[in-house]
């Protein structure tokens, strides 16, 4: 690998230092705020390294592509990483245990959502995502008292590993009958192969399973509300941004540069995927009363959304239109998702049980104001309504749709819609009533709030002032 090519990939090779570092770290002292502090400083110095990689210019290598795409995910995943650190430190400070290691887990998971990020290849897909699950078993089932983290991670080992080895077995069959795991060629000779029919199509079934399990879209959601219930509130937040973020955006590059677009029939079961990801989960999200399960069968019926976009570029030929759209609706919704989970774990960050039911809110408005605007603000993000990131995101997916003539998956996005305004606006409800038996205490996490008020400086930027990120997003590909 040449100096240029290692340059490149600086971030990684940052972040990779850092992890070891703090092992070290954690080693010889250890130090609840020392190692807090320790990981900011480490993803501060990733963040400042990507300038000095972007110098060099976009380099494809056998395993990784370093270009706009992924720099711009790979900021993505820090900003979350980052935000991510300091929710925990709000959140494990005022709980016993050893939290030292919690953070270089965290680490690991984040420099496994780096690697999808720039993953051009296979081998380098499955690496990140297996290093990123990894990471993530032990992440959900950190604390050590309590069974539902416990039985929440031992749900996810089991079913994520039976996940990967249906998506290693697909590629191994795409492999056997092209003889190439590198994206753009399998693209290649996909388009030139006449022999191996029963191989490819039984490959891509399983990848589509695998891959489909991953990001929770129906019918493989069924781990997803029992993990985000059972998870830590600020593992359950990176779990529902930055993991499933990193694993779309190594999907929507291996669609585009595989030129998946051209096959008809993947496109039609994309498209039923995504009928059914934003009806039965927004459906089912009416019934819940638990904070979390809910926004996990949201989170199913948001990439039920997203999935429109990838039928789009199939339907307009792999249009960079259908691209931006896929990138900022990941923004959005990744900042939004990720200022909900802080609001709540702030409100949880005194120790003992967690704010996990609807009824926990109630008079949240007359007790903590700032918290339960931002909390309104994103849920009303998450909605769709105007003003916000949420809603120039699916402003962009309708835009696309459109374009393709997808009718039938634009009706199930504006009937998804209507139905997630209600739940949404059910918890905001709540937030307004007035409780005067309940006495509510809540210490005062200013540096979780300010990360709380900077994500929703971001919902409100984006929907208010999108264009600079719609110039950016548009010049990939």
């Amino acid at each position: 690998m040449s100096m240029i090519e290692l340059q490149a990939i600086l971030p990684i090779i940052v972040l990779t230092v850092v992890i070891v570092l703090l092992m070290l770290v954690i080693a010889f002292r250890r130090a609840h705020g020392l190692t807090a502090g320790f990981t900011v400083v480490g993803l501060l110095c990733t963040l400042l390294s990507i300038p000095i990689a972007m110098a060099v210019g976009e380099q494809t290598m056998s395993l990784l592509s370093v270009d706009r795409y992924g720099i711009f995910f790979t900021v993505l995943l820090l900003g979350v990483a980052l935000a991510s650190t300091l929710l925990s430190w709000e959140y494990l400070r005022h709980r016993s245990g050893r939290n030292e290691e919690f953070y270089l887990l965290l680490l690991l998971a984040t420099l496994g959502a780096l690697v999808l990020a720039f993953a051009n290849h296979v081998v380098s897909l499955l690496l990140g995502m297996e290093l990123l699950g990894v990471s993530l078993y032990a992440m959900i089932s950190y604390p050590e008292k309590g069974k539902l983290p416990l039985e929440a991670a031992i749900k996810y080992l089991v079913l994520s590993g039976c996940a990967s080895a249906v998506l290693l077995f697909g590629f191994a069959l795409l492999y056997a009958a092209l003889g190439s795991m590198s994206f753009v060629e399998m693209g290649e000779r996909l388009s030139a192969a006449t022999d191996n029919q029963v191989l490819i199509l039984a490959g891509t079934a399983l990848v589509l399973a695998g891959v489909g399990f991953k990001l929770s879209v129906v019918p493989f959601h069924m781990w997803t509300p029992d993990v985000y219930q059972g998870a830590p509130l600020p593992v359950a937040g990176f779990l529902a941004t930055a993991s499933k973020g990193a694993i779309f955006a190594a999907l929507l590059r291996f669609f585009m540069e595989a030129q998946l677009h051209q096959y008809d029939t993947l496109l039609v079961t994309l498209g039923v995927l995504a009928v059914a990801s934003m009806l039965v989960g927004n459906l089912l999200a009416l019934q819940q009363q638990n904070i979390k399960r809910l926004l996990a069968y949201s989170s199913i019926a948001h990439f039920g959304y997203l999935l429109i976009t990838l039928v789009a570029g199939g339907m307009l030929g792999g249009s960079k239109l259908a691209v931006e759209a896929a990138s900022y609706y990941v923004v959005a919704y990744v900042v939004t998702t990720l200022a909900v989970f802080a609001v709540i774990s702030l409100l949880s960050s005194e120790g003992g049980d967690e704010k996990q039911s609807v009824t926990d809110l109630t008079g949240l408005f007359w007790h903590r104001p700032l918290l339960a605007g931002i909390l309104t603000l994103s849920l009303l993000s998450l909605a769709g309504i105007p003003l916000t990131a949420g809603f120039i995101g699916k402003f962009y997916i309708f835009t696309a749709g459109i374009e393709g003539a997808l009718w039938v998956l634009l009706a199930a996005l504006v009937l998804g819609s209507a139905i997630g305004i209600y739940y949404y606006l059910r918890i905001i409800y709540v937030m307004t009533l007035q409780d005067d038996n309940k006495t509510v205490k809540y210490s005062s996490p200013w540096l979780g709030e300010i990360v709380a008020v900077l994500l929703a400086v971001l919902v409100v930027w984006l929907g208010v002032l999108p264009q600079p990120l719609m110039v950016y997003v548009g010049g990939f590909f």
